[in-house]
């Protein structure tokens, strides 16, 4: 069963003032931030929410956000160093105000996982069929577009199509390697690099990451990387030398052997499988790729 509230900011605290079932204990897994054409150019007021959402986000809650909401999640700070999309009129006035975010309106959803941003408010509709997929299933969001007399998601760019990491395990420490994680995939990262962004002593955060996340750090990272691959086998003209390379690979041998052991399929019968028409679609990977 969905639980839905609805959450409001007062000038001392962010209050729930809407629960879909009330009287019992709860925690969020997903925050929306809807669309708010205020929400630009009205700064004065998002201290105590952008504190707030830092703090859901510390715990482990995925953020989402649409069109001038996606102002409000930037100033939080979780956007930087990552791409976000808006509405496309609002492209300009983005850039400059959080010039540490890649600002990509060609897109209607960029999905990082942790955070989410939509385009204009229309984009809701897709943005809520993302997270229907991720909750419920691919069949159940299906069904869902259907019923809403709207198509289903097109070919975004989704950064973790298929690994969706387990964030709500409430060790704050591992949440922040993860998110960390996140924007390190294109290079492999050590355990002690990790425990040392995580304020830990390796041993003791070897022990919690995999307690968390039911996984070593290599297998969590080398699936990072896999998703990102299949992104840009399905997206991109790239070959597979390249876009191995891309993701950190130095041996496009070792990239095949991993590719294959998540996936079950080697990178070009994943491309022919699932890339149909690729040869004219956009070069999304390419555009994607972080500087």
């Amino acid at each position: 069963m969905m639980r839905i509230t609805h959450w409001q900011r007062t000038q001392k605290e962010v209050a729930c003032t809407y629960d879909s079932t009330p009287g019992s204990a709860y925690e969020p897994a997903v925050l929306i931030l809807p669309g708010n054409l205020q929400a630009t150019v009205d700064t004065a007021r998002d201290k105590v929410l952008t504190t707030w959402l830092r703090q859901m986000h510390a715990r482990g809650v995925i953020i989402a956000a649409v069109c001038g909401g996606v102002f409000i999640l930037a100033r939080t700070g979780l956007l930087e160093g990552r791409q976000a999309t808006t509405h496309w009129a609002l492209h300009d006035q983005f850039a400059r105000e959080f010039p540490r975010v890649r600002v990509e309106t060609d897109y209607m959803v960029i999905d990082y996982g942790d955070v989410l941003t939509a385009g204009g408010v229309l984009a809701w509709a897709d943005l809520g069929l993302r997270l229907v997929e991720r909750l419920l299933g691919l069949a159940v969001m299906l069904e869902t577009a259907h019923y809403m007399n709207v198509d289903p998601p097109g070919r975004e760019q989704r950064f973790y199509s298929d690994f969706d990491p387990r964030l709500k395990h409430g060790d704050s420490a591992i949440v922040k390697a993860q998110q960390w994680l996140i924007s390190q995939r294109e290079c492999t990262v050590s355990v002690a690099e990790l425990a040392r962004h995580a304020c830990l002593e390796p041993r003791t955060f070897l022990r919690r990451f995999v307690k968390a996340t039911d996984m070593a750090p290599l297998e969590y990272q080398q699936r990072l990387r896999v998703c990102r691959a299949r992104e840009m086998l399905v997206f991109s003209r790239l070959n597979v030398d390249e876009i191995a390379s891309g993701i950190g690979y130095e041996d496009v041998g070792s990239f095949r052997r991993v590719f294959r052991k998540f996936v079950g399929l080697t990178p070009s019968d994943y491309r022919r499988r699932f890339s149909a028409g690729a040869g004219n679609a956009p070069d999304l990977a390419r555009s994607l790729v972080p500087d």
